[in-house]
């Protein structure tokens, strides 16, 4: 390697990035490795939290959930470039950011996560960010009946928020799939879950669909595929997001991504022919459910290869995948849980509860970023 600092740049500073960031910061030099952390945000945001977040004002929980990153590097080895990226130079070894500032790599992890629809896509502008949250709390407040449309864990979380906010909100799912959630799931889990919205007075519409209405404050009626006709006065997108690479294709050719949007990675989390290049996260092509343990899980392996370069080594560490566990909340007291051990032990209220639903994990999820 050249005598001066060698830079590693990692675009994102969620699960991913942040662990990668913080990891490296661990590990390295500051003599000799300059690590830069980039994000149009000025914190690490604890996504599964944000949905109770946007519903209620009680503990001012965006200021749990939307952590700082004065702490994210370890021994202060590392800084933080605050910025949205317009473009990556690789020829160059460059990342551009919107504002025109450049910031040179010898080594690049993406890490640019989802990108969130409805009431967790919080604005990119900082300033405008607690505006938004205070009016998806107004809108919840004041709503009567309300539509998700959209039945996996967002829409199931959401729903469970909702009911907690108010016992008499008229509060409906639609799903398209024949049950909630999706078939990674046993149908005993995804029934269970059902069961218990139910047992809250939350309709569930399942195996059916409606043509993307417009999200927001409603009136009139609504049609579903099938025939059901809806009287909402708030429409909610709860679906999943879409990967984060526009910029991605944009700088390093379409060729890069998958037909869904996917950066193509190799077992090493490398992208294919590029041996500096590294992706991590919800963005990467490995045929799992999205989740912050995997977007660690990668980030473990990502840093375990840079060390290995910086050291005149091959890149050895490979990711061999994770287990699809999953908790889904349904309010404060509820949700169930999954754990693909034996025949598949499926878990109730108490222990969803106690290890999820109360707390949402918050403590854990600071901890990442040093808090």
């Amino acid at each position: 390697m050249p005598s001066e600092k060698t830079s590693i740049v990692i675009i994102g500073a969620g699960a991913a990035g942040a662990t990668i960031a913080r990891s490296l910061s661990g590990s390295l030099n500051a003599s000799q490795h300059d690590i830069i952390l980039i994000s149009p945000h000025p914190y690490h945001i604890l996504r599964p939290a944000s949905i109770r977040m946007v519903v209620t004002n009680a503990n001012k929980l965006e200021d749990q959930v939307l952590v700082p990153l004065d702490k994210v590097f370890l021994k202060g080895n590392g800084r933080f470039v605050q910025g949205e990226v317009a473009r990556i130079d690789e020829q160059g070894r460059e990342v551009e950011l919107t504002t025109g500032k450049k910031v040179s790599f010898d080594f690049l992890v993406l890490a640019t996560g989802t990108k969130w629809g409805g009431p967790i896509a919080l604005p990119l502008e900082p300033s405008k960010v607690q505006g938004f949250i205070d009016e998806k709390r107004r809108e919840f407040k004041t709503a009567k009946n309300i539509l998700l449309v959209g039945g996996g864990s967002v829409g199931i979380e959401l729903a469970g928020e909702l009911r907690d906010l108010s016992p008499d909100t008229e509060i409906t799912i639609v799903h398209r799939e024949k049950l909630l959630l999706n078939s990674t799931y046993p149908d005993k889990m995804r029934k269970y879950i059902q069961e218990q919205l139910e047992g809250r007075q939350i309709k569930v519409i399942v195996g059916d669909s409606v043509d993307a209405p417009t999200p927001g404050p409603h009136k009139g009626t609504i049609t579903t595929s099938r025939g059901k006709r809806l009287s909402p006065d708030l429409i909610v997108h709860a679906w999943g997001g879409r990967p984060n690479t526009e910029v991605i294709a944009a700088s390093l050719g379409s060729d890069v991504l998958t037909e869904r949007g996917l950066v193509k990675v190799k077992p090493t989390m490398q992208l294919e022919g590029r041996t500096n290049i590294f992706a991590a996260g919800d963005i990467v092509n490995w045929e799992e459910q999205k989740m912050i343990m995997k977007a660690q899980g990668h980030g473990a392996v990502v840093v375990k290869n840079i060390i290995s370069l910086l050291a005149g080594k091959p890149t050895k560490a490979v990711y061999k995948g994770s287990m699809e566990a999953i908790i889904v909340t349904n309010g404060k007291e509820s949700g169930v849980s999954y754990l693909p051990f034996l025949w598949g032990l499926v878990f109730g209220s108490w222990f969803s509860a106690m290890v999820k639903s109360k707390g949402l994990m918050i403590s854990m999820g600071r901890s990442t970023v040093g808090y």
